[in-house]
């Protein structure tokens, strides 16, 4: 017998009646879910994908965050970079990656004036004298710095498609004398080293050490390497680490992924909550909560791409997210302090604020210790200023943009008390940082609501765990991993596999998960599928 529900299959809701048997459920429509249900669906698999929110996507999704203006922000994640090539080709996906022109721009003082290093994407000459700015020796210093992990990249960035196996067959893939150094700089010591012999510019060191930092709480000589992790993921994508804007939104790629998996048979629910999960020696069985009602569907396997922790997961630390998003929509942008840069050059990269090397450590430590940074580190990306097809044409031609501020050292714990508060300053102290290398306050430039206010939109860790269930707030759900195994396994692992039988995880829980990657769901689909593992 079936059960009634309401099933989204696209931009429709219809009445449908819900298969009691499938070979695979989905827990969680996020992009490693949408993956791994088209990998299945493509091999024949019965796939259901379950969705609790009224929406498919999870935290790559592009939303109308303010309804008075047609701009759809990409509210949570924002740029692609560990996505892989070969997911994109083998599931055929329609989406465009576009580079952005400007690298980073970091502005700084100096003598009393307001100065900026931007850096450039397209024009390595233009690098060479921008960074002559902080030392003879930095460009060539830098250059040597990115060829290494580059080098590193390009050692182990294929292996994120295969199963995991032991240290001790990655570290081998680095033969000579350098190479060996690189893997130790990268691997076995804190990444501060690796910057610190490398940089003599507090600016520069700092600007390499955000990619250690983005949404964990953590130093540049942290004894745990989670530092050394996080670094890794941002820098290995497709053996470059550059991030590139998904045109149209992040919500392109997830509708991308959505129509592939449609087209393949998938069947996709919203507005359905994951209740509990039995397991069964052939078949598990599934509970969820649709309008208000139970039911349950049986399948074979059950892929858990939401963040749900496995039941005898231990606390560690290191799980502790720490990152502040603020979406924001302008009427126009700021003018700048530094009168050499245009504020479409600077905005258009990476914009990096209190983010030197000291004042990284000093906001580290300040949080460390309970307090509210002293100085607030964060950065802007402003996503129009590469594809502005996410504002209305009306928006676009009258000079509107979007910023997104993703703000560091905001640890989960201190937001446990006094939330509001808490959150209040720190939207302060961000907004007061950035105000500090404007020529006009940002406010003055935010757009409106019909109701005269400000269309600016604030997101503490809190709220990331309340509204998109991730753990502590975590963006990686938990610790990111190494990318190795070195459990003397007869089958092949591939960083899905859980305590129970045909469970797997498919999110950013499983090795490899972090950021926008898809490689979990590949991963997760491929153990289903058997193949190599």
């Amino acid at each position: 017998m079936a059960d009634k529900f309401t099933k989204n299959s696209g931009s429709n809701n219809n009445t449908h009646f819900l298969k009691t048997q499938y070979d695979v459920v989905i827990v969680g429509s996020g992009h490693n879910g949408l993956v791994a249900a088209c990998y299945l669906g493509m091999a024949g698999k019965r796939v259901l994908v379950v969705e609790r929110n009224n929406y498919v996507g999870g935290a790559t999704t592009s939303q109308r965050v303010f309804p008075d203006y047609d701009a759809n922000l990409s509210r949570y994640s924002y740029l692609v970079s560990l996505l892989p090539a070969k997911i994109i080709t083998d599931l055929g996906l329609n989406i465009n990656l576009r580079q952005r022109q400007t690298a980073s721009y970091t502005p700084y003082w100096l003598g009393g004036q307001a100065h900026g290093l931007l850096l450039s994407n397209v024009s390595e000459k233009h690098n060479e004298r921008q960074l002559g700015k902080l030392g003879a020796n930095e460009h060539r210093a830098l250059a040597e710095l990115y060829a290494k992990q580059r080098l590193f990249a390009e050692k182990i960035w294929d292996s994120f498609l295969q199963p995991l196996l032991p240290k001790a067959h990655y570290q081998q893939l680095f033969q000579t004398a350098e190479e060996r150094q690189i893997w130790n700089y990268l691997v076995e010591k804190p990444i501060g080293h690796f910057i610190e012999d490398h940089l003599q510019s507090d600016v520069l060191r700092g600007l390499v050490l955000t990619d250690a930092k983005i949404g964990v709480v953590t130093h540049a000589h942290d004894a745990s390497l989670l530092q050394n992790r996080t670094y890794l993921y941002h820098i290995i994508g497709n053996k470059t680490g550059e991030w590139q804007v998904p045109v149209g939104g992040m919500g392109a790629l997830t509708e991308a992924l959505r129509q592939k998996a449609v087209q393949n048979n998938v069947e996709i629910m919203t507005n359905a909550e994951f209740v509990a999960l039995n397991a069964g020696p052939i078949n598990h069985t599934v509970a969820l909560a649709l309008d208000g009602q139970v039911c349950e569907v049986s399948a074979r396997y059950v892929l858990k791409n939401a963040a749900l922790l496995p039941p005898n997961h231990k606390p560690h630390p290191n799980d502790e997210g720490s990152v502040f998003k603020v979406n924001m929509l302008l009427k126009k942008l700021p003018k700048l302090k530094d009168s050499q840069v245009e504020a479409a050059q600077a905005f258009a990269g990476t914009f990096h604020i209190n983010e030197s090397y000291t004042q990284l450590e000093k906001s580290y430590r300040d949080t460390a210790a309970g307090n509210l940074p002293t100085y607030f580190p964060c950065e802007i990306y402003c996503h129009t200023l590469t594809d502005s097809s996410i504002l209305s044409p009306d928006l676009a031609q009258r000079g509107f943009h979007t910023l997104t501020l993703f703000g560091l050292d905001a640890p989960y714990g201190l937001f446990l008390q006094n939330h509001a508060q808490t959150k209040a300053a720190y939207l302060q102290g961000y907004l007061a940082a950035l105000n500090s290398y404007l020529a006009e306050p940002i406010e003055t430039c935010l757009a409106t609501d019909q109701h005269g206010n400000p269309c600016i939109e604030a997101k503490s860790p809190l709220d990331l765990e309340n509204e998109l269930g991730l753990p502590q707030g975590n963006i990686f759900h938990n610790q990111l991993s190494w990318f190795w195994d070195d459990r003397k396994a007869q089958a092949p692992v591939w960083g899905v596999e859980t305590d129970q039988e045909r469970v797997y995880l498919a999110g950013a829980t499983a090795a490899r998960g972090g950021a926008v990657s898809g490689i979990a769901g590949y991963a997760a689909a491929q153990k289903v599928l058997g193949l190599g593992g």
